[in-house]
């Protein structure tokens, strides 16, 4: 019999909560700290040495002998570099083991090799860490035993940010300003602050790990750059909520304890629709702790897959033909005296608050529509957004047959006298009750969705940090807000100023508001006719960040500076270039090394066949025209190979980071597709014997 978990004693167990705080700080210590935690400012040096000490005490009876700073450079997953406590020995020999303030506050990692964008030289190594208070320390423990981990920001040596945590603590700070200004104009006059708060669902592959070691593909790009379909996909959706299998039934197990002791609040697991595919959807939490808890959550079903005999694929589309892996991003605002900014409530046309908040999203989405699709880009969503399966490349919002029929009356009226109500679910079963109905179904072909009291943001990549997302969407309805109450701050008649607001909002963005299908080919036409932008990669994506309304945007708040945007558009060429070059190498390598080398083996032994059969006397027709048909395809692919190589070998020559980019999207790209396409065909036809790589059935279905 299994041991029985407490999960309320492991909860938080590696965590340095408030709680634990306030078990081991003086009084006066700990009011200091929650007040910096929760209204901003410094901790004197004094009072950050008392809380060094005493969480280097915590962390050294948890087994730790270093810390680090933990920091999310802007290659979008975490960073550390470990110190020990360790100190000089005493007078008699005795080791020390100290921890100070300074060490607690600022640390200089160097880390000068970590994309910048220009920001900075290589040889200009001076950067530092600055800890963030709002999010907890906490203890890592593997291989190298247990690390006391400080959350911290990433900046260089003149102040610019260097990361992607910097920005959103901008964004959180600018966001519940701005939105403070619009609960004033209500009367709310206790809230002090208005926090973003954010759920990321995570959807993943597993695949048995010696499979995994067998497929270079897997190993240097995260997913498959060549593959067949097995002969049964997703097409029955017998996999998703289907029974989860007990190897991963007891992958989830260790996953949730890992988790919960990192105060993670994993609540929801089950089979996605991919076979081989799952999901984890965590409780809400606020915007920074969310980010932070994510790239735990990443990096621990990485972890934990190893120990289970599998490998963890986070990849956007690590099998073509089948589902790839989204993070939808659940945003919301709250006042911290407990006021939820989206919640409509039961009579949303009567809620005034509530449609201003909305009419003021509604303009940020529209107005930044290209920014919002930038802040979901990254190399692998582009094989999801605009491309095999939604959410589509095109930015809309879904309301709701609810909201959309206030929307409606508003906008043509200028009053919105009612309200649709959900009514009673009848089952049609005596034994069944019936149920209270929501008054709107909800729509998972919609890249931005209202649903009930929060806006799921579903175009996140599932390997990408949600930082980006978030900064983006504070910033856009930080402006809004900012713009509405300038507008009402100084109306004569409020009552007046905020109806009239609201319905010039609505009535010149409608535009962005969509319910229908979004994987339809006709939306695709109907966006273009309402002028809404549709971005297919994220190349192309990438100079939305550097147009002067974002400048302007990200200026006025203080979130980036037209520097700091610059580096990141270079970044984000970098970045694509470099991973695409990666795709075709790997190619390359498998190509020339273990399929072509496959391929001739298995026709050298049919050419022989079809000689012993024929000097058999027997008709050999058959296996002569696989004969041809595999030499024919075998040819293909060695032309494509050679294409590919040349190509590839012209783009890594190309000096210009954008040029660079775009010949690899639109070039390299173009041959890697040729090299694939015979290859596949191949597979479908050689001695399973032969095939040199575990197939997509034995990856998908052998788990």
């Amino acid at each position: 019999m299994s041991e029985v978990l407490n999960v309320e004693e492991v909860f938080g167990s590696k965590v340095f909560t408030l709680g634990k705080m306030k078990e081991r700080l003086p009084k006066a210590i700990y009011k200091e700290v929650k007040k910096v935690m929760e209204q901003g400012g410094e901790l004197s040096l004094a009072t950050a040495d008392v809380v060094a000490k005493a969480m280097k005490d915590w962390a050294v009876e948890n087994g730790a002998t270093h810390y680090t700073h933990w920091f999310q450079p802007l290659t979008g997953i975490t960073a550390e570099k470990h110190d020990s406590f360790v100190t000089h020995p005493d007078d008699e020999g005795h080791m020390l083991m100290e921890f100070s303030g300074k060490e607690l506050i600022k640390g200089e990692p160097d880390a000068s090799s970590f994309p910048s964008g220009g920001l900075r030289a290589t040889f200009e190594a001076r950067g530092y860490t600055v800890w963030d208070i709002t999010s907890p320390a906490f203890l890592k423990e593997d291989a190298t035993g247990v690390i006391l981990c400080i959350p911290t920001a990433f900046c260089s040596y003149k102040g610019e940010a260097l990361d992607k945590k910097t920005p959103l603590l901008r964004s959180m700070e600018a966001v519940s300003q701005q939105a403070l200004r619009i609960v004033r104009l209500f009367g709310n006059k206790e809230a002090t602050k208005v926090v973003a708060s954010v759920g990321p669902e995570q959807e993943y592959f597993l695949v048995d790990r010696e499979k995994y070691l067998q497929r270079p593909d897997l190993i240097f790009a995260g997913r498959t750059l060549f593959g067949a379909p097995a002969p049964k996909g997703q097409e029955l959706e017998d996999h998703y909520f289907g029974t989860i299998r007990e190897r991963i039934g007891a992958y989830m197990k260790d996953l949730n304890v890992e988790l919960w002791k990192l105060g993670v609040t994993a609540k929801t697991q089950h089979n996605e629709v991919a076979p081989a595919q799952h999901e984890l959807a965590p409780i809400y939490e606020t915007a920074n702790i969310a980010v932070d808890h994510n790239q735990l959550v990443m990096e621990t079903m990485k972890k934990v897959a190893g120990r289970h005999g599998m490998a963890c694929l986070l990849h956007e589309k690590p099998f073509a033909g089948v589902n790839g892996s989204g993070k939808h991003n659940n945003w919301s605002l709250g006042t911290d005296n407990g006021v939820n900014l989206l919640d409509p409530g039961d009579t949303p046309n009567e809620n005034i608050q509530f449609l201003l908040v909305l009419a003021c999203i509604l303009k940020a989405v529209d107005t930044h529509a290209d920014l919002l699709r930038q802040s979901a880009s990254d190399v692998g969503n582009d094989h999801r957004l605009g491309a095999n399966e939604a959410p589509p490349a095109i930015i809309s919002v879904f309301l709701g047959e609810q909201l959309e029929d206030v929307v409606k009356q508003l906008v043509e009226t200028g009053e919105a006298a009612h309200a649709i109500q959900g009514g009673k679910l009848q089952t049609g079963v005596s034994t069944l009750i019936d149920v209270d109905k929501d008054a709107t179904d909800r729509n998972r072909t919609s890249p931005f969705a209202f649903t009930g009291n929060k806006f799921e943001f579903r175009m996140v990549g599932s390997s990408d940090s949600i930082a980006g997302p978030n900064t983006t969407l504070n910033a856009i309805v930080a402006e809004a807000f900012c713009e509405a109450a300038d507008e009402l701050e100084k109306a004569d008649n409020f009552d007046i100023a905020v109806h009239d607001l609201i319905k010039k909002y609505l009535t010149e963005h409608q535009r962005i508001i969509f319910n229908g299908n979004g994987y339809a080919d006709e939306w695709v036409e109907e966006a273009e006719r309402r002028g809404l932008p549709n971005i297919k990669s994220m190349i192309e994506a990438a100079s939305t960040l550097t147009t002067d309304k974002a400048v302007k945007l990200f200026e006025k708040f203080g979130i980036f500076t037209k520097v700091e945007l610059e580096s990141r558009e270079e970044v984000l060429y970098e970045t694509y270039a470099k991973s695409i070059n990666i795709e075709a190498l790997t190619m390359i390598d498998m190509a020339g090394k273990q399929y072509i080398p496959a391929v001739i083996k298995f026709s050298k032994s049919l050419a022989e066949t079809v000689l012993a059969v024929k000097e058999a006397g027997a008709d050999a027709s058959v296996q002569a025209q696989l004969l041809g048909t595999v030499s024919a395809k075998l040819a293909a692919a060695q032309a494509a190979l050679t294409k590919l190589e040349k190509v590839t070998a012209q783009a890594s020559a190309m000096e210009d980071v954008k040029e660079q980019a775009f010949f690899y999207k639109d070039t390299v790209k173009e041959a890697m597709a040729e090299l694939r396409t015979p290859i596949d065909e191949l597979e479908m036809i050689v001695d399973k014997e032969v095939w040199p790589v575990p197939t997509y059935g034995e990856l998908t279905f052998e788990v």
